[in-house]
């Protein structure tokens, strides 16, 4: 008498493996992509010549220096990015005028301010991408990072009072909405619309 059949091996296990090695280079691929935009924007100038050295830096932090593994679990929508550039240059040029103003103005005295903003989406991608958008904005700089809480703490340059502080933690989560939008998971922007609703924020 022979006992039950063996069960038949899984014909789709390579397959998880194919998807999950894939994966891997897709993360590598977008974590040397950000870092090649971020070497053009420190030096102010996008041209070939900044293009192929952030690769060869980017390509070198990723080799000799390995960053933890970082899921992206998200999906890139170009629209909501176009959105997020556009709205970034605007703002980086607003904030530019500001600072200068501040700069040439006789006597003037600026104020700073520390505030913490806890985000709303705590993925180390999400809380990296938001830090630097928010500190390549003149006048304001980020000084810790709290990945256990998902907060941000950032120095805000020309307080006058609380309202000040309001506005900058509300615009440092108009950034992150944002940024999901363009990159984030369903489930993420699900997250982020709900609080914007709740709160009646603008978008």
């Amino acid at each position: 008498m022979t006992g039950p059949p063996e069960p038949a091996p899984d014909a789709t296990a390579p397959r998880v493996v194919g998807r999950g090695r894939l994966g891997r280079w897709r993360d590598q691929v977008v974590a040397l992509g950000w870092l090649v935009v971020v070497w053009n924007l420190l030096w102010g100038d996008v041209n070939w010549a900044n293009v192929l050295g952030g690769l060869l830096v980017g390509g070198a932090v990723l080799v000799f220096y390995p960053l933890p593994a970082v899921s992206f679990g998200g999906r890139l929508r170009p629209g909501a990015l176009l959105v997020f550039a556009g709205r970034f240059v605007v703002e980086l040029v607003s904030a530019s005028l500001h600072i200068a103003r501040i700069a040439v103005q006789p006597g003037y005295r600026p104020r700073g301010a520390i505030v913490a903003v806890r985000l709303r989406v705590t993925t180390d991608l999400n809380l990296a991408l938001t830090a630097e958008a928010v500190s390549l904005v003149p006048g304001t700089l980020i000084l810790e990072v709290d990945r256990d809480s998902g907060t941000l703490y950032l120095h805000v340059l020309d307080t006058h009072g609380p309202a000040d502080l309001d506005v900058a933690r509300e615009r440092t989560r108009t950034v992150e909405r944002r940024i999901v939008r363009a990159v984030g998971s369903a489930a993420e922007l699900r997250r982020v619309e709900t609080d914007r609703s709740e709160r009646g924020t603008s978008p």
